[in-house]
């Protein structure tokens, strides 16, 4: 009598491994819900923009950007890459979200920065006056926390309407600048950090956006950190990058993107 409680503890253990083990083996149980069906969209610092070589679609995709490597690392069953250089939201809206489907099961986006007119700020705070750079940044933050929000909430929304049983991670903008020593001809020390509170300006209105749709925040500029335009060791090209500037290399795609999107994916 005192084993027979051990004797059905046993049995009923035996009973849940035979069943772990048979859903390994009966092809269209677990295969089926492993499949990962991964789209990638948003801007140029999806799209690869700085990495190099890029395909000819006019969209400046490279393969080592942190989406096709993210891909080729996992092994998914799809990818479908329709990230653009130069995409704001209405693109994403327009153009991107018409490759998912209620099959996708993994969405990746960066996207914001032009509908902030990143590039246009920088290129006031590189090339101009120490005021027309506080300006112009003041004017994108303003955007940033009064406009932006409504734009994201759209385009996370489209995408989840889209791809009702994809997860959607979000990935955020790296601080461009180390604020050290840089030299005779680089921005300022103010500019440069101006230019980083505003990234994390909208590094903070994002994450919130993305949270209120559900989805998950990947953060990247703790793997940047260090890394940024002036370090010893940069992963975001400098102005002499022409249409590259300011994106990152190819390093900043593997080391930075990839390992920000990987400690959310596991």
């Amino acid at each position: 009598m005192p084993h027979r409680p051990l004797a059905r503890a046993l049995t009923a253990l035996v009973a849940l491994l035979t069943a772990v083990v048979g859903a390994f083996l009966v092809p269209g149980t677990a295969q089926a819900a492993a499949a990962v069906n991964y789209v990638a969209l948003g801007d140029s610092y999806s799209s690869g923009v700085g990495a190099g070589p890029y395909d000819l679609s006019g969209c400046l995709r490279s393969q080592k950007s942190y989406a096709p490597l993210w891909a080729a690392a996992n092994s998914v069953d799809s990818f479908t890459f329709p990230a653009c250089g130069g995409a704001v939201t209405d693109d994403v809206l327009s153009k991107q979200v018409n490759s998912l489907s209620t099959s996708t099961t993994l969405v990746t986006i960066t996207i914001g920065g032009n509908d902030a007119g990143f590039v246009d700020v920088i290129t006031s705070c590189r090339f101009g006056s120490t005021s027309s750079c506080t300006s112009a940044v003041d004017g994108a933050k303003a955007f940033i926390t009064g406009t932006l929000p409504a734009r994201l909430d759209r385009t996370y929304a489209a995408i989840k309407q889209r791809s009702p049983n994809a997860r959607l991670i979000v990935l955020g903008y790296p601080r461009l600048f180390e604020t050290g020593s840089c030299g005779l001809l680089a921005m300022s020390t103010y500019k440069r950090t101006i230019l980083n509170e505003a990234a994390d300006v909208l590094a903070s209105v994002t994450a919130a956006r993305a949270a209120a749709a559900g989805a998950t925040f990947a953060d990247t500029r703790p793997q940047f950190t260090g890394h940024g335009v002036c370090a010893a060791d940069p992963w975001i090209r400098d102005v002499t990058g022409v249409i590259e500037a300011y994106h990152p290399n190819a390093a900043g795609y593997r080391d930075g993107y990839l390992r920000a999107l990987t400690t959310v994916t596991g």
